[in-house]
């Protein structure tokens, strides 16, 4: 073969050559590129409605909680000595009237009272109630045959806006189950004494 025709024909491998490497590099990016993942972007997504309530996955808004009302608090109220004495012994001269009353409707009740302290007999195997005052404690005490010992604390009903100076309505109450005795009465022993409620820091009118 002639010397110019291998010429010519090696300079046309290699141009072949060079336009075959060209053709590798320029697509090489693009294949590649076809082939790799999209870019990760993050996507937020708002929790609150219209309104700004918040929603729950299955797409209902929740409704802000309101406050439950507070339930009445029963505690004792602050006595002095002096009127705890006027309160109790008040108390005390009412339920001891009441009861002699009573006793001189039925024959099978015996009441005495003697030195601040009240006992109620019945003669039908009920037993003995006895109440009496508690200075120390403040307190008028009951022991009952049937349901044992209770011990009662001065509760006002008011705070004494609507009433003079110093003064509230109130009741004997036994602060574990916010009974009185005259609850105490009417359900052990079907008396009731029906007492009005005496008046904190005021005589009887």
């Amino acid at each position: 073969m002639p010397r110019s025709i291998v010429t010519k024909v090696a300079r046309a491998s290699w141009r072949s050559l060079q336009i075959s490497r060209k053709t590798r590099i320029t697509s090489t990016p693009f294949a590649a590129a076809s082939v790799l993942p999209r870019a990760i972007v993050p996507r937020f997504y708002s929790t609150a409605g219209p309104s700004g309530n918040i929603i729950t996955p299955d797409k209902q808004p929740v409704q802000p909680k309101e406050d439950a009302a507070p339930s009445p608090v029963c505690a004792a109220t602050e006595l002095t000595d002096d009127q705890y004495h006027k309160l109790a012994d008040l108390y005390m001269d009412r339920l001891v009237t009441h009861l002699e009353e009573l006793q001189d409707e039925r024959e099978d009740i015996d009441v005495e009272y003697s030195a601040g302290v009240l006992t109620v007999s019945f003669d039908d195997g009920i037993g003995t109630y006895v109440i009496n005052k508690q200075p120390p404690n403040k307190q008028i005490w009951l022991s009952s045959p049937k349901s044992g010992p209770k011990r009662y604390d001065y509760v006002a009903l008011g705070d004494g806006q609507n009433e003079k100076e110093g003064t509230a309505k109130g009741e004997w109450v036994y602060l574990r189950d916010k009974s009185t005795i005259n609850q105490l009465f009417r359900d052990e022993l079907q008396i009731d004494l029906s007492m009005p409620v005496g008046n904190y820091g005021e005589e009887e009118a």
